[in-house]
């Protein structure tokens, strides 16, 4: 394959949060638009990761749709030739290569995964799926199929990629040349550049990230909150009792993240955003014009969703998928070779 490979997936588990938006999809989106043509972009949804944690299965399919049409609203051009969206449980690949990888994995591997340890934390014994515990191997069969070099990742998943790039040394070491092996994270980061793995915080709890999974979404912007809702959020979120408006993600990161939600809605440079506030003492007056910025964006979002067409995400979905489906299964069948099963 002449172009390397970008590739990244949102789950369809819930709404899109803003923190979705400007930490994975409007990175990715950029990335296509000033580099589809040299690269190759898949953007794909991981339906089948979607049920590794309890959810209302009659919502999926809706989930699933309203994510694509965010993607289209949020500029990807579908269009391009280099472009490609798809649904993973859509090619069939990617659960058989995820058997066979399961098959050279130690369950130790797994065990160390801090995602499975911080997500079964929150659930019953009996509610903690094989599924949940093995889905970093699903996540580097999405990887490995397509030979993506680039993928880019938070803190989150720096230990999914890592497993990634170790499952495909171990194939390729017993088996000969299989897989394309992705770049370790340091050299992702140089790639995608330094806002790679931005994590918007939440905004009741700024020592966590902003997660379309929490309960209660009262610190959680959604693509779909009405945009006065949206401002009532940021108008409650968190501060400190520090009473000097600092970027300072240590000592201050309630400010520190409505700054950078600031700068990122608005279009202008964290420099830029800082300049107009750091040393300013009313918290009320921010938190004010970072809720007329968010509402503002929110407007503005939605009136582009709305005119989504969706008879071109699903023409573009069926080209898409009939495309990967022909590249993951000349990688499966190369693994079949390898293990003796073609």
């Amino acid at each position: 394959m002449s172009k390397r490979v970008i590739l990244t997936g949102i789950r369809a588990n819930n709404d899109l949060t803003i923190g979705n938006y400007l930490g994975a999809l409007l990175p990715i989106v950029d990335m296509a638009k000033e580099r589809a043509g040299e690269y190759r972009v898949n953007l794909f949804v991981p339906d089948l990761h979607s049920f590794t944690t309890p959810i209302d299965h009659s919502q999926l399919q809706a989930q699933i749709m309203q994510n694509l049409r965010v993607f289209a609203a949020a500029g990807l051009p579908l269009d391009h030739d280099d472009v490609h969206i798809y649904r993973q449980s859509y090619i069939p690949a990617h659960s058989e290569l995820t058997w066979i990888l399961d098959c050279f994995t130690g369950m130790g591997e797994m065990g160390r995964m801090t995602q499975f340890k911080d997500k079964s934390a929150k659930l019953s014994e009996d509610r903690i799926s094989v599924g949940l515990f093995n889905y970093p191997v699903l996540m580097a069969a999405d990887i490995l199929l397509y030979n993506a070099s680039y993928v880019p990742v938070g803190e989150d998943q720096t230990q999914h990629l890592e497993f990634t790039r170790d499952i495909a040394t171990r194939m390729n070491n017993q088996f000969g040349e299989l897989l394309t092996v992705p770049l370790p994270v340091p050299k992702q980061h140089e790639f995608f550049g330094k806002e790679q793995g931005l994590r918007i915080k939440d905004l009741q709890d700024p020592t966590k990230k902003m997660s379309k999974s929490d309960e209660t979404g009262k610190g959680v912007v959604f693509m779909s909150d009405k945009p006065e809702d949206a401002a009532k959020k940021v108008m409650s979120a968190t501060t400190d009792s520090v009473n000097k408006i600092s970027f300072d993600p240590k000592n201050q990161p309630g400010i520190t993240n409505l700054l950078q939600i600031m700068a990122l809605l608005s279009g202008r440079s964290q420099q830029e955003v800082n300049a107009e506030w750091e040393g300013k003492e009313r918290y009320g007056d921010f938190k004010n014009a970072v809720a007329e910025v968010v509402s503002a964006f929110m407007l503005q979002f939605q009136s582009t969703l709305a005119t989504v067409d969706d008879g071109a995400i699903l023409q573009k979905l069926q080209h898409s998928e009939a495309v990967m489906n022909e590249t993951a299964n000349a990688t499966l069948l190369r693994v079949q070779k390898a293990v003796g099963l073609r």
